[in-house]
């Protein structure tokens, strides 16, 4: 890992109506509030501007939330503020997630030419009822529309986000979304299993069902078979498929999301936003008023302005060093346990696996002498193989990846 490269995540909390299966940090708020938290979002970019000098950004994820929900000029100012205060390299990726119908052509060429050079499309199903089902607001036409108008303004990297384990959702209906979604070749599919959160609409509706013995959501062995069937559509088409739940078309893996696997340096700007600096996890406040007011009355970076649970004590933190700005949030400085279950949880969720020998340089520890003996137990078992140097999951384990990940907690 290059100890000069750094990504940035941005995070956007908007949207029109929440979706009844989704946990993120997201609201529906006026545009005055909007207006007040992307000044906010400025200034702590501009506060971060020295945690980043010497460093080179390689990617840039504005997600959230629905960022295409704000003004074309808001995004605009955002990316100002990212270019001014640190150093982007010449062939950055810098995505943006978009929700069908809350983009136009003007938006789109305003994202263009602040330098944004991927879209992410959350599509999740092509079929109407089963987006009616999660409370999305779009349907499959507003996604084809907002996809031709990407592509009409020249996005030549285009993501496009799928659920199976929908409610009502088939083997047949996924499918036909999968084939709906090859049909228009965008460049990376995201494949996602839906999860049903708790304190969501959507568990209060599963739950219900279930009171009354109705099983409104495909059962385990139809879920299976559908992640085996985008694998095989998918790689029949040319996709890669690179981790878990990703399949890009070579060349077009996600970077960013490659970087947070493989432990790259990144900060996170905005409400609740996380970050990885220096050993270290950060998150933000998740109160948008405490957010807004912290950075925009005025306050001293160097005091009120990191929040409560800033740790100062010297035999733990050297603040000079390490300290990032925290607005209100929590701090977690990760120990040599914590990197190495890191390491290896992350590691594996790539398709490719993890290196021993990489294993071995991060942390001065030969990785049999840490994981030798949870990893013959997992080859045992078909979880795991093991070729030389590389460690990775067999098929049944990414079936049964988080047993398999549990493993490797020391």
């Amino acid at each position: 890992m290059n100890s000069k490269q750094l990504e940035i995540y941005i995070h956007i909390p908007f949207c029109v109506r929440k979706c009844d299966y989704c946990d993120f940090l997201s609201m529906s708020m006026d545009e005055g509030t909007k207006r007040e938290y992307v000044n906010a979002l400025v200034r702590e970019i501009e506060l971060s501007k020295e945690k980043m000098e010497g460093r080179v950004i390689t990617s840039v994820f504005i997600g959230g939330g629905t960022p295409s929900i704000l003004q074309e000029n808001f995004i605009t100012k955002i990316m100002e503020a990212v270019k001014n205060n640190c150093h982007l390299s010449d062939d950055a990726e810098i995505t943006i997630e978009c929700n069908p119908g809350t983009v136009t052509e003007a938006k789109l060429n305003s994202y263009k030419e602040a330098g944004i050079n991927r879209i992410s499309f959350g599509l999740q199903s092509a079929n109407d009822q089963e987006l009616k089902s999660i409370g999305r607001i779009h349907d499959f036409a507003k996604f084809k529309e907002s996809y031709e108008l990407a592509r009409k303004v020249g996005f030549e990297n285009i993501n496009v986000d799928v659920m199976s384990a929908l409610p009502g959702q088939t083997v047949e209906s996924y499918k036909h979304t999968l084939e709906s979604v090859l049909a228009m070749e965008p460049e990376h599919i995201s494949a996602y299993s839906l999860i049903v959160e708790d304190g969501t609409p959507l568990q209060e509706r599963v739950q219900e069902a279930e009171s009354k013995n109705i099983n409104i959501l495909p059962d385990e062995d139809e879920e299976r078979e559908m992640y085996y069937l985008t694998e095989k559509m998918l790689e029949e088409k040319g996709y890669v498929h690179y981790e878990i739940s990703n399949y890009g078309k070579p060349g077009f893996q996600c970077r960013h999301n490659i970087g947070y696997w493989k432990r790259v340096d990144y900060l996170g700007f905005g409400l609740g936003a996380a970050s990885l600096y220096n050993d270290s996890r950060y998150s933000n406040t998740e109160d948008i008023d405490k957010y807004i007011s912290l950075l925009l009355d005025g306050k001293d970076a160097d005091s009120d302005f990191y929040g409560d649970s800033f740790i100062y004590q010297d035999d733990i933190w050297d603040i000079t060093e390490d300290a990032i700005s925290v607005i209100e949030g929590k701090i977690q400085r990760l120990t040599e346990k914590d990197k190495k279950e890191e390491f290896m949880f992350l590691g594996l969720r790539m398709i490719e696996g993890i290196s021993k020998e990489k294993f071995h340089q991060a942390f001065d520890r030969k990785y049999d002498s840490v994981y030798g003996e949870v990893t013959e137990k997992l080859v045992q078992q078909g979880l795991i193989e093991v070729n030389g140097d590389n460690v990775r999951l067999t098929k049944r384990g990414v079936d049964l990846s988080n047993y398999a990940m549990s493993q490797f907690l020391l």
